[in-house]
């Protein structure tokens, strides 16, 4: 897994837009820092009638990238990530970091979704409409209640950290997250093409200042 205490590598601007006159070094913070993140006023996923898929991982050094037996239940033996998925719809990924699970459903799920999870106590009771599948038990999916959706995507993620950028610091964490969660969010099965996809990030620059570190 990656080294998440070393200097990160800014994400690459060369997949959101092929354009040959745009070098990554020049684009990739502005476009990651300030197109893909998600506007503080997005809302909630889900709703009324529409399924929303739940779950977290650990980048940790395991392959199971899961958290150890043993460890208290606030115990993060490395850093979490939580994502949250419309059914055929947009994604929202998240570092925890001190915040937890249940908090982030509260503020990123729409109370009358239809919630499908994992078997992790930390779902239950927090909507009205909750299915969830048991892994301990070998039960990966059963009719259309699954995770098969996060869980390629958290695969997908790793994968990009691992084989792409190899090493990051935890403080940038989020902005890889950005930059996957935009790639799913416009990628070509939501029928968004390569100049759609530009647009969408040109106009995620409107109102922001591409600045590094923060104005004192």
């Amino acid at each position: 897994m990656p080294h998440l205490d070393a200097h990160p590598v800014p994400p690459t601007a060369r997949t959101l837009v092929p354009n040959p006159l745009l070098a990554p070094k020049n684009a990739r913070f502005p476009i990651t820092a300030n197109t893909m993140a998600p506007d503080a006023d997005a809302g909630p996923l889900g709703g009324p009638g529409i399924t929303v898929e739940a779950d977290e991982t650990y980048l940790a050094k395991s392959p199971k990238t899961r958290k150890p037996q043993g460890l208290g239940l606030n115990a993060k033996p490395a850093p979490q990530v939580f994502s949250l998925v419309e059914r055929n719809g947009k994604i929202r990924s998240m570092y925890l970091d001190d915040k937890n699970v249940r908090g982030a459903l509260q503020k990123h799920l729409h109370e009358d979704s239809r919630l499908v999870t994992d078997g992790a106590t930390v779902y239950k009771f927090q909507v009205r409409n909750h299915e969830s599948v048991d892994h301990s038990k070998y039960e990966w999916k059963r009719g259309d209640v699954h995770t098969n959706t996060l869980e390629g995507f958290f695969s997908i993620f790793k994968r990009g950290l691992v084989g792409v950028y190899q090493h990051m610091d935890k403080k940038h964490l989020h902005r890889y997250l950005a930059e996957f969660d935009f790639r799913q969010n416009t990628r070509a099965k939501l029928k968004i093409n390569d100049i759609q996809r530009t647009g969408i990030a040109v106009r995620g620059f409107a109102g922001k200042r591409l600045m590094y570190k923060t104005a004192h």
